[in-house]
């Protein structure tokens, strides 16, 4: 990502929970793009009940939209990953405004950390949310990484948002599409994970 150009004037809006119609600023980078308010009215609504308690995983953090809106939602901790400083900073003093603190900030390149992280035998996340930069190839690689990492807990529920179609073949096999929807030209998913068969025996 480029720098940021000069003081931030964009904002979003929380859209619900204790932190309701709060407008947070974030920076003017390259390929920031907050996930739309209509977007996550739905993603949290395919949520439900689910997100309470959750642990919550949000890479390409980027704004912080999602992860802050699961923590205005009643999530039990947010772990944002994004590898732009300017960008955790935001989300760093955006939670500070709002006086959050469940909440991890891991400023490094999202694959990298899932990498570095992978826990076979202990399971952290039971929501992730996955938005990279539109023009990468970094969501195929994350979802893969992702599901061989151990990070996920069985049944695990993981968000994917992208100007294409993602197609099934892109998807672990034992990931079961449960939503799936179009905003304008952004195509956006609700994935569940099943453990796989050698998990379970």
């Amino acid at each position: 990502m480029k720098q940021a150009k000069g003081k931030s004037t964009n904002s979003l809006r929380i859209i619900a929970g204790k932190w309701r119609s709060r407008k947070l600023s974030f920076p003017d980078l390259d390929g920031l793009r907050p996930t739309a308010d209509r977007v996550r009215e739905t993603l949290f609504n395919w949520l439900q009940e689910r997100n309470v308690r959750a642990d919550c995983l949000d890479l390409f953090a980027g704004s912080g939209a999602c992860g802050i809106e699961a923590l205005s939602r009643g999530a039990r901790h947010v772990t944002f990953v994004d590898l732009s400083p300017l960008a955790i900073g935001a989300i760093r003093s955006n939670l500070a405004l709002l006086q959050a603190s469940e909440f991890e900030l891991v400023c490094k390149d999202s694959l990298t950390w899932i990498g570095a992280s992978a826990r076979p035998d202990e399971p952290r996340f039971d929501i992730v949310f996955i938005d990279p930069p539109f023009a990468s190839d970094l969501l195929v690689r994350a979802v893969t990484m992702l599901e061989r990492s151990g990070l996920l807990r069985e049944d695990a529920l993981i968000y994917l948002e992208s100007a294409q179609e993602v197609a099934t073949a892109s998807v672990p096999e034992n990931w079961q599409l449960r939503k799936s929807k179009r905003a304008g030209a952004v195509h956006y998913y609700l994935y569940q994970r099943q453990a796989q068969l050698s998990e379970a025996q």
